[in-house]
């Protein structure tokens, strides 16, 4: 490729102080969880990943330092890495601890529970130097001219051959302690250090499903959502949730589960924390402006979903206005993690108003009861963008961002969430949110009205309104967080649609895999879109290993680029047409089951990073590769994972997926959902402040490159 398709931005220096006392610059980094690469021009994360502006100081999650000294290697550990060793391994025994239990259950029983497979669980192993550095150069040979290519070569090997040894045995080290070598450091630097605001950047939505109403009736939907969710969570507690299994065979990592509930981002100057707590017996609700609480049992009996239809609804009937200062007090989680962090410190430290937030971040999770309906009317297309954009980021400040999760309530009926990223990717939550849909419609169920099933208990105790006293300096900063809020949320453009003409059922028929098929239809779109091709991210999951969360697939490859330039061509044989497509099918399906076996190249990348901070070793080849931008983010969301109800039977009871906020500047994301065997949908993110980027257009475009693809298989559609 010429020089021209490939544009980065130059790198925007941070100071990172070392061990060694000089000053280390730090160069943006383009790596990211799930859906959510960093965009590398922005200053964000580690090397400016996008949600971390700023990597702090790398060398504390390093334990281990060594020195070559006359007399040989000389061990030495600080105060502040034996500090982290101690913790670490304290940590380490409790799991151990909890799972010789869950082991005693085990024995007395013959039914496998969630973490029966824990203990069992490889390790995610370090992948070598050169396989990763030969992986690395593979993918960035179709973005490349020869002139470049053979740069970044040099580049490669010298860091393979001259550096790369010394921090490869430092992660090696960390490897044989740690129970993944990885995502400690991804959650804390990538997620916990973000200075930037979690909403849109980092927070995605899920949506209901979108064929089917099951009632209109508000309070009442919401009584069965939440009852559900306490079910689930009761049956998480207990263990009694089956282990979630790769193709039904393979036990996969439950980890991420433990923190689902009950769990709350809490802003710090530097960095945040994940604050969970065992239990808790109430929700905080926010309804026009006001904040409430809304205990959860009556006694130690779950409220019954007609109970909590009527706390809901009493709610709602409240009358009362917000106190000064309460009804955009929310856009403190959405706006910048340091402004939050001080005014909180400021003005919520003590009395009425630490009470009142100690209640919204000990619930359970938060609920908003919103004032507007939205739906999916196949017939006005834009009304599933709509719904989409009010589950990504509201009106700035009806959804708590640090929560868990925000379950999210429209006046229809119609439920949504937006859930925090740090504790756990997408396909956890998506395991919540399949049982409470199937929960919902077919085992708790309605009257004829639409109302929850049963009598109210009218003797519970009312919602409670949470009091506060915000002077005028807090609401000049609530004031100050909803304005950066509101820039950030209106430049979002997000398009969203249903791809009717074919599904799964097509694509099979075409004996390729379903998601390399839409991977390769992205890469006929995007070249029609901005005429080159980009570094590409698709999320994949590691969690076939113990505390396993994601890697990158680089979806842009020679083979698929070989592909989209024939296509361009138009002068190609079908047959042509379809060999190449099947070699860049093939290739895709070989990058992704590479990743999810830990061999993938960017983790491993990230780690080398993070180390080479802590010993304060530059690294051109490191600066250059985390300095490379994402403009296409990628992301399938699964269908199923728990099978609550037979798809067959029930065709239409399908959900829309979710989404999230673009990841560059100038670049899109994209969330896809195969839903079922005839239909797909997609939620497009790009910036209105772009000039070279529409989601729409993007969205057409991708129409359109299926169709093509399809067409080379002549399949009937009509039978598909």
């Amino acid at each position: 490729m010429p020089s021209s398709s490939r544009e980065t931005l130059p790198p925007t220096p941070i100071v990172i102080p070392n061990p060694r006392g000089s000053q280390i610059f730090k160069h943006p980094s383009v790596c990211r969880n799930f859906a959510y690469p960093p965009d590398s021009h922005r200053g964000r994360g580690v090397c400016g990943c996008r949600p971390t502006p700023r990597m702090a100081e790398a060398h504390q999650a390093v334990a281990f330092q060594f020195t070559v000294t006359p007399d040989g290697v000389d061990f030495r550990l600080s105060r502040e890495a034996l500090k982290h060793i101690y913790l670490s391994g304290i940590n380490s025994w409790k799991k151990r601890l909890i799972r010789i239990k869950i082991c005693v259950r085990l024995l007395s029983s013959r039914r496998p529970m969630l973490y029966s497979f824990q203990t069992s669980l490889p390790k995610l192993p370090v992948p070598s130097v050169p396989a990763t550095i030969q992986r690395y150069l593979e993918s960035v040979r179709p973005l490349l001219d020869d002139e470049e290519y053979y740069r970044m070569e040099t580049l490669a090997k010298e860091f393979q051959n001259k550096t790369a040894p010394r921090l490869q045995k430092y992660l090696v080290l960390k490897s044989w302690w740690a129970t993944n070598y990885v995502s400690d450091w991804w959650e804390e630097y990538i997620y916990l250090r973000g200075r930037s605001p979690l909403m849109v950047n980092s927070n995605y939505y899920v949506m209901d499903l979108v064929l089917v109403r099951n009632t209109e009736v508000q309070a009442a939907r919401l009584g069965n959502a939440v009852h559900a969710m306490i079910m689930y969570r009761r049956k998480l507690d207990r263990e009694e949730i089956k282990p979630v299994m790769a193709l039904g065979i393979v036990p996969m990592c439950s980890y991420q589960m433990e923190r689902m509930f009950n769990t709350t981002r809490i802003p710090g100057k530097e960095t945040d924390v994940l604050q969970h707590l065992s239990d808790s017996r109430h929700v905080a609700v926010y309804h026009k402006g006001r904040f409430f609480k809304v205990w959860l049992y009556e006694g130690s009996r779950l409220l019954k979903p007609r109970d909590l239809e009527m706390q809901f609804q009493k709610i709602l009937d409240d009358p009362s206005p917000p106190q000064p200062g309460e009804e955009r007090l929310a856009a403190l989680t959405a706006g910048g993690r340091v402004e939050w962090a001080q005014a909180r410190q400021a003005f919520f430290s003590s009395g009425k108003n630490k009470a009142s937030l100690e209640a919204i971040e000990r619930a359970a999770f938060f609920v908003a009861l919103d004032e507007e309906s939205h739906c999916y009317n196949p017939d006005d297309e834009a009304s599933l963008s709509l719904y989409g954009k009010a589950l990504l980021h509201g009106n700035c400040h009806n959804r708590w961002f640090d929560k868990s999760f925000t379950l999210i309530s429209f006046k229809n009926g119609l439920l949504g969430l937006n859930t925090e990223h740090a504790w756990a990717d997408a396909p956890i939550i998506g395991h919540l949110w399949e049982f409470v849909l199937g929960t919902d419609t077919f085992h708790l169920g309605y009257t004829d009205t639409g109302h929850c099933l049963g009598q109210p208990n009218p003797m519970l105790i009312p919602p409670q309104r949470l009091q506060w006293d915000i002077p005028e300096q807090c609401q000049v900063a609530i004031e100050r967080s909803y304005q950066v809020a509101k820039a950030l949320a209106d430049d979002v453009e997000l398009y969203c649609f249903q791809f009717l003409p074919f599904g799964k059922g097509l694509i099979k028929k075409c004996r390729t895999s379903p998601d390399a098929f839409v991977q390769i239809a992205l890469q006929l779109a995007h070249f029609r879109d901005k005429g080159k091709f980009c570094l590409t991210y698709e999320a994949s999951m590691t969690r076939m290993f113990r505390e396993g969360r994601t890697e990158t697939v680089r979806s842009c490859t020679s083979e698929s680029t070989a592909f989209v330039q024939a296509m361009m061509e138009g002068s190609h044989k079908k047959a042509d047409l379809r060999d190449l497509f099947r070699k860049a099918a093939e290739k895709h399906q070989n990058m992704y089951r590479l990743a999810m076996t830990g061999s993938g190249i960017d983790r491993h990348l990230f780690c080398l990073y993070v180390v080479s901070k802590y010993l304060g070793i530059s690294s051109p080849f490191l600066a250059e590769v985390l300095s490379e931008p994402w403009r296409l983010s990628t992301s399938q969301i699964p269908q199923s994972q728990i099978r609550m109800f037979d798809p067959d039977q029930y065709p239409n009871h399908l959900g829309a997926g979710g989404g999230f906020g673009p990841v560059a500047d100038d670049g899109y994301g994209v969330s896809y959902m195969i839903a079922g065997e005839n239909t797909i949908f997609f939620h497009i993110s790009s910036k209105f402040s772009s000039s070279e980027t529409n989601a729409q257009r993007f969205g057409n475009h991708i129409r359109q490159a299926l169709l093509d693809i399809a067409d080379l298989f002549q399949v009937p559609k009509a039978d598909s």
